[in-house]
């Protein structure tokens, strides 16, 4: 999906188009997301492609929605060498933008958390 930035900007508030334009990341625990437990689907708050089941989605007390693993294709990765190391950055395999990252600190079964921006995503609550 390939939009301008001022295309981007139009489409995204000013928080959301930092994180997932600029690689931003938000404040811990300032989420909404970080304690949404309903059942449903997180997607890209830019393209609204889905990322993560909350079957996924657990307590990783560390201050941002975190994920086992994501939906099948739902997104990519990259070496991320900011900030003096190097960490595996997470995107959106549709429009590209930031989501957050992955470390190897995660439960079972994957040993893996995918540590997400809420600004990045919206929820989409499983219809009853």
């Amino acid at each position: 999906m390939a939009l301008s930035e001022a295309e981007w900007r139009q489409r995204l508030s000013p928080a959301q188009y930092e994180i997932l334009r600029r690689e931003g990341t938000e404040r811990p625990y300032s989420s909404p997301l970080n304690d949404e437990h309903r059942a449903g689907i997180f997607a890209c708050a830019g393209c609204a492609q889905a990322l993560f089941s909350s079957r996924t989605k657990f307590e990783s007390h560390t201050g941002w929605p975190s994920f086992w693993t994501p939906l099948e294709r739902a997104v990519g990765t990259r070496a991320d060498r900011s900030f003096g190391m190097v960490r595996t950055e997470v995107h959106c395999s549709r429009c590209g933008g930031h989501l957050g990252h992955v470390f190897d600190d995660g439960p079972k079964p994957t040993g893996l958390r995918y540590c997400m921006n809420g600004l990045a995503m919206t929820f989409h609550p499983q219809a009853a």
